[in-house]
């Protein structure tokens, strides 16, 4: 009885063996029989081996999202995975990715390229893919910092008030921002439009002034007139504002540009009462975003989301980068799910922390912890600056545009934050789903999408160390490595069904 029990054990060893030997024999007949060396040729072939398309940037600048070669899938097996993505766990669907057209940005655009120069890097900017595909917009509603001179759409003499807002007007738009957006919509229809004022006009202000200040409370209705006037007029110009904010920054008070503060309190009653109503029978729809303002008080907008008269009206939280972290963006959603989180302000600059790039930063910190804490959009502070990080009136001297376009010469310059964002922008693209894919030790950071039109996936992924890393990836049936370069960002791009009928079509082959 114990010799037949050995006699059948050694027969099954030695048909797992074989089994074994016969897979490892087909895959390795395979993967020789369909080489692949170097970027795909035709992209519509449809190679046996399932292949992993990429774009690398290295943080030297050696490399700036240039395609490598496809990397081959194999059959996931049991071995140990880095990164596991499973698109069965599905987050938030994605709006898009932008920079802010300030009065500065418009400026430069409109005044040193002509309209050959012009029209080519917005169609690079904003046409799709492989040019960076950016679907997001921030506007200010009159001056900010990052413009020429302090200015709203309501200035009267000193002394004067317009409760009637009689002297509404855009005239400080005309020439350059009105002009240059309506040229993005002409090659992005879908542009959505975030708009901020950074000031009430100064009769309305306690400060009567468009420095400091805070709004009085009899033009609080006013105040809400005014930000619907602006969308009326902007309307008419063919410009569709896709959401409002309150106040740039309301819990701070600038002293060199226009700025004001808006308590947690005023913003509530503003909402509830004024603006909510105003814009809830609006076809189409411009949402209300809260806050604003800094990764570091997320008290800010949890307490004005918690009055349910309020929180009716406000669709999403906006966030800027300079304090805090984006783990906030996942502490007010935890609390109110059915609230969007926007990232709408962050910028890169010339200073200490920079002095060997921002590439890592922005990759890392800004969009993968961002859209892994929620974000739905990210839009970067300004478009575009002169080589003196100008023009501008007060605030920032040493803020950086994605674009930096020499004011003598017209030469442009495509900084960190160019690439950063093209990593995402140019892959993934609105209504596609942000899934699961764990995180690593090794400093290592990703985030992965889905695509709502064909099901591929894109994997975005960050490596902070000084010296390469082998990372392993797995989806489904199937897995790749890669030997990720010191300080450098990748973008993975497959096709997952394709991917699975490959290890389908090589197990029926072994069936036979």
């Amino acid at each position: 009885m114990d010799e037949r029990k050995s006699g059948s054990s050694r027969a099954a060893t030695v048909f797992i063996a074989l089994i074994t030997l016969l897979t490892l024999a087909a895959l390795y007949a395979l993967r020789f029989e369909h080489p692949t060396v170097g970027p795909k040729v035709n992209p519509s072939a449809r190679p046996i081996v399932p292949i992993v398309e990429l774009w690398l940037s290295t943080a030297d600048r050696r490399l700036k999202l240039i395609r490598q070669p496809d990397i081959e899938m194999s059959a996931r097996g049991s071995l140990p995975t880095d990164v596991v993505i499973d698109v069965r766990k599905k987050y938030q669907t994605m709006v898009g990715f932008g920079a802010a057209m300030t009065d500065s940005s418009a400026w430069l655009l409109q005044n040193k390229l002509n309209a050959l120069q012009r029209g080519a890097l917005l169609h690079e900017l904003y046409g799709p893919s492989p040019n960076l595909n950016l679907n997001m917009m921030r506007l200010t509603i009159g001056a900010s910092d990052f413009s020429l001179k302090p200015y709203t759409l309501d200035d009267i003499p000193f002394g004067q008030v317009d409760p009637q807002l009689l002297h509404f007007n855009v005239t400080s738009n005309l020439q350059d921002v009105i002009p240059t957006v309506r040229e993005v919509l002409s090659i992005d229809p879908g542009l959505r439009i975030i708009a901020s004022p950074w000031s009430a006009p100064a009769w309305m202000k306690t400060s009567t002034n468009l420095i400091g200040g805070e709004l009085l409370a009899q033009y609080e209705t006013t105040y809400a007139d005014y930000l619907v006037k602006y969308l009326d007029i902007y309307r008419g110009y063919g410009i569709p504002i896709f959401a409002l904010t309150l106040q740039n920054e309301p819990g701070f008070i600038p002293i060199t540009y226009p700025g004001m503060e808006m308590p947690a309190a005023t913003r509530a009653r503003i909402i509830a009462q004024y603006l909510g109503p105003k814009l809830a029978s609006r076809k189409p729809k411009t949402g209300i975003l809260e806050w604003d303002h800094n990764w570091s008080q997320p008290e800010q907008p949890l307490s004005v989301l918690a009055g349910p008269d309020v929180a009716r009206y406000v669709d999403g939280v906006a966030w800027h980068c300079y304090e805090g972290s984006p783990y906030a963006q996942g502490r007010v959603h935890r609390a109110y799910p059915q609230k969007d989180a926007y990232i709408t302000e962050c910028s890169g600059g010339d200073w200490a922390s920079s002095v060997n790039g921002e590439l890592l930063w922005f990759s890392r910190d800004l969009l993968i912890a961002g859209i892994r804490q929620w974000a739905r959009g990210v839009v970067y502070w300004n478009l575009v600056l002169d080589e003196k990080h100008g023009p501008h009136f007060g605030g920032c001297d040493a803020c950086k545009g994605v674009i930096t376009i020499d004011s003598h010469t017209g030469a442009v310059t495509r900084n960190d934050e160019y690439y950063a964002l093209a990593h995402f922008s140019r892959f993934v693209l609105p209504g596609d789903v942000r899934v699961e894919s764990t995180a690593t030790d090794k400093g290592i950071d990703n985030v992965a999408f889905q695509s709502a039109s064909d099901g591929s996936i894109v994997l975005v992924m960050v490596n902070s160390n000084a010296d390469a890393r082998r990372v392993s990836v797995a989806e489904g049936q199937t897995r790749f490595e890669y030997t990720m370069p010191p300080q450098s960002v990748a973008t993975f791009v497959w096709n997952p069904g394709q991917a699975g009928a490959w290890v389908r079509r090589v197990l029926s082959w072994l069936r036979r």
